[in-house]
């Protein structure tokens, strides 16, 4: 099908008109190694220091009371992956001193800006 060029102008026009499609978010990964501490100030949320200056918000999909608990253990595993980028990568488990384990569902992991990790209450900073 050949255009002719009023058709072509008319495609171009349409284009240069259209607003910029969004830029894709890049992933932010870690190696399950570079994982080095957490805290919990609610049942819903963890936060975690990876390295020494990257920290992480873990949205959990429903409460878990356990974390929120004294010398309570976070137990990770990351089957089959050598990379966390995600929250399905996640595989939490929380021990309570008592003994008692909670799985934990993690539906959402943001990294936070410095801005963020600034306005987390010190006692809650990893």
């Amino acid at each position: 099908m050949l255009l002719s060029a009023a058709a072509l102008a008319s495609v171009a026009s349409m284009a240069a008109d259209a607003p910029p499609a969004p830029a894709a978010k890049s992933l932010s990964c870690f190696r399950p190694e570079q994982f080095q501490s957490w805290k919990a100030p609610n049942a819903a949320t963890i936060y975690i220091r990876v390295t020494l200056n990257h920290y992480y918000r873990l949205d959990l999909a429903g409460k878990c009371p356990e974390i929120v608990q004294p010398d309570s253990h976070l137990d990770t595993r990351f089957d089959g992956t050598n990379m966390v980028c995600g929250a399905l990568d996640w595989n939490i488990k929380v021990r309570s001193p008592f003994g008692m384990a909670q799985s934990c569902i993690v539906k959402a992991m943001t990294e936070l800006s410095p801005e963020e990790v600034k306005a987390i209450p010190k006692e809650f900073r990893p």
